[in-house]
Formats: structure tokens, sequence, C-alpha cells
């Protein structure tokens, strides 16, 4: 991956940011061609949409379809705060998304690498290039913010 994914962490930290004030758990997506520019956008919405598909990763990838008009996205780079989960990174190897950057790691959900490495099984017919930790502290915080104030908020 040949782009600067910074400024795109940047964008993903901000579809964060936007979940987090929404009151869904924070984690945003960016989605960007080849040449490094944003085709799409989103941040988890799974209460807000009634759909436990809903997760960032999902939602930019539809968008992203949409924007190419195929179910292929060739050639592009998925940048997420927070390790994929399994559906995710199912969507992403269907999508034959080239290149995945994400942020905090998901030891207890990731599947790039934490809990499950999908990303280079050689079972699967689709491989996807793995950039991990970027802006790692600032996604992991946010993560860390929604979850004290959801327990001090909701104790039980």
């Amino acid at each position: 991956m040949d782009i600067d994914y910074y400024p795109l962490m940047k964008e993903a930290l901000r579809e964060a940011q936007d979940a987090f004030t929404s009151g869904e758990i924070p984690v945003g997506a960016v989605l960007a061609g080849s040449d490094g520019r944003i085709v799409a956008r989103a941040h988890n919405s799974p209460i807000s949409l009634n759909d436990p598909t809903g997760h960032a990763e999902i939602l930019v990838i539809r968008k992203a379809g949409l924007f190419y008009r195929n179910y292929r996205l060739n050639d592009t780079i998925l940048v997420v705060t927070v390790e994929p989960c399994i559906m995710c990174m199912g969507a992403a190897i269907h999508a034959r998304v080239a290149g995945l950057v994400f942020g905090a790691h998901d030891p207890k959900a990731g599947a790039a690498g934490s809990l499950y490495d999908f990303s280079s099984d050689k079972r699967l017919n689709h491989r996807i290039e793995v950039i991990s930790g970027v802006f790692e502290d600032q996604c992991g915080t946010l993560m860390q913010e929604f979850f004290h104030n959801r327990r001090k908020n909701h104790p039980n």
C-alpha cells in the first residue's frame, strides 16, 4: 500500500467520534481507492438502523459498491479504527479489498490477527495486506471512554 493512510485514519476517527456522539460503539471506517481518495465513509450504526450487520466496515463496503457500481472492490484500502470482526473481515475478503489499515486491536473479536487471522488464511481465495496499530492509542482510548461511560451510566 503506497498511499498515506494517516489522513485516512483521521477521517475514520471522525466517523468513530460521530458514532460515539450518537450512542453507538465508536468504530469508524473509510474506504479509499488506489489513489488514496476516499470513496465511502461510515460509522457503527446497528442500534440506529436496527440492524446487527450495521458495522462501520459493512456500511462502508456497501457504499463503495454503489460508488463503483461493482461488488468487487479491487485495489481499494479499508481503514477502520478497530480491528474488524469475523463478519467484517469476511465481507472485505468477499469484496476483494486489497488492504486493511486499523488502529486498535480487538483481542476478544478481532479477525485480522488478534483472535483470528482471516487476512492471510491460505484456505481462503483472497488475502488482504494488513497494517495495524495506526493511531492505536487514540482509537483505543475512544473505545475505553465509551465503555467507561456506559458502565457508569448503566451499572447493570
